[in-house]
């Protein structure tokens, strides 16, 4: 194996080729929503993987751009190690015209920079290490980028799970905390959408034959918003509500938004009930209730927390301390922790302003987290 700082010189020999490469990715923009878009990003990094040794797979999605699965076949044998990212950002086409790719004062700016094209270069440099043989796992390393991970996973979920069930670990390549932590810990996420329906009446004339869908609304607000517990990891905030016809007439509809997060799978799940369990005050008014968890938690278990002291070990020995932490947003990270893999997350470039318009990465950095992702592979 080559020596921790010999690899990092490996990463830092050619900082202007990969600054040029990193700027054709952010400059191939790819909404979540632009299927064109994030297909002609995976057929472009289909084709720099396999240019590069590997076998690179384009899985077509319906309803959604396509994934891409990327595997780098070792000598060994045993379960793969999974490299994680995703092809989308939230930022619609046009945006790179705004906001060009920049570097300055040692940061490059461009949308969707930090989350996550600079993670998927990421995957490309550790592909070439193991082209030029600095690196050379014991195990196959699949690398897989879903199309649509901003917008809930849904169409590239299922591949995930199958490849995820059949790999050793799981390394994922979200951005990292402030500071460049790793991310030992995810809350969950659900949604809900709750429907009301009254009964109208003129507002002036016979108010009381009528029952407002607004008021109970507000009444099932205040419920919602006190089932928030920092001290047990929950928040329920109601994000949009909206109803009633005219200003003249008692409404007869309203409707709002309510995202929960929570930071087990049971706690998420009497959440849940509790939320579906609402009932009106006012007996005249109707509920529906739609929606629930769509996003499991990545817990702290033994085996994430020994991903992680590994990963900070070898940090160590490129003078690289590795902190962690947790967040309240979700990640693909969080399906495959919940199927039990070991699963370590936050390790792609350290920068700041995930989906905000001073999106960016620490140059430096570059190298350094190429440096350990390359350590952690091999290890594993």
């Amino acid at each position: 194996m080559i020596a921790p700082l010999d690899l990092l010189g490996y990463f830092s020999a050619h900082g202007d080729e990969h600054l040029s490469l990193l700027k054709s990715l952010v400059e191939m923009e790819s909404h979540s929503l632009d299927k064109s878009g994030i297909d002609r990003l995976a057929d472009f990094l289909a084709r720099e993987f396999e240019s590069n040794g590997a076998t690179a797979e384009i899985l077509p999605l319906a309803g959604s751009g396509n994934a891409l699965k990327v595997v780098w076949q070792s000598m060994g044998s045993g379960k793969p190690v999974l490299l994680l990212g995703h092809l989308d950002t939230v930022w619609p086409a046009g945006t790179i015209a705004q906001r060009p790719f920049a570097v300055k004062d040692g940061k490059a700016y461009g949308p969707g920079i930090y989350d996550m094209k600079s993670g998927i270069l990421l995957c490309l440099l550790l592909c070439r290490g193991m082209r030029d043989r600095v690196l050379q796992p014991d195990r196959d390393v699949i690398f897989f980028f879903m199309p649509d991970e901003e917008i809930g996973s849904a169409g590239g979920l299922p591949i995930l799970e199958t490849i995820a069930k059949a790999s050793h670990a799981v390394l994922c390549l979200e951005p990292p905390l402030a500071g460049g932590k790793a991310k030992t810990f995810r809350k969950g996420v659900g949604t809900f959408r709750l429907r009301i329906a009254g009964i109208a009446s003129h507002a002036g004339v016979e108010p009381e034959k009528g029952a407002s869908a607004i008021l109970e609304m507000s009444r099932q607000i205040i419920k919602l918003q006190k089932m928030s517990s920092k001290e047990r990891g929950i928040t329920v905030s109601v994000g949009t509500v909206k109803g009633g016809s005219a200003v003249n007439v008692v409404p007869s509809f309203a409707e709002a938004e309510i995202d929960f997060r929570f930071a087990t799978l049971e706690a998420g799940r009497r959440l849940e009930k509790r939320i579906r369990s609402l009932r009106p005050q006012d007996e005249r008014c109707r509920f529906q209730i739609e929606g629930g968890i769509n996003r499991p938690p990545l817990e702290r278990t033994g085996a994430v927390a020994g991903l992680f002291q590994q990963a900070r070990a070898l940090a160590a020995t490129i003078g690289m301390e590795l902190g962690e932490g947790g967040t309240g947003g979700g990640s693909d990270g969080s399906f495959t922790a919940a199927l039990g893999i070991p699963t370590l997350d936050g390790l792609g470039v350290d920068g700041d302003g995930a989906h905000a318009v001073h999106e960016h990465i620490i140059v430096a950095d570059l190298p350094r987290r190429a440096a350990l992702l390359g350590m952690l592979v091999q290890e594993l």
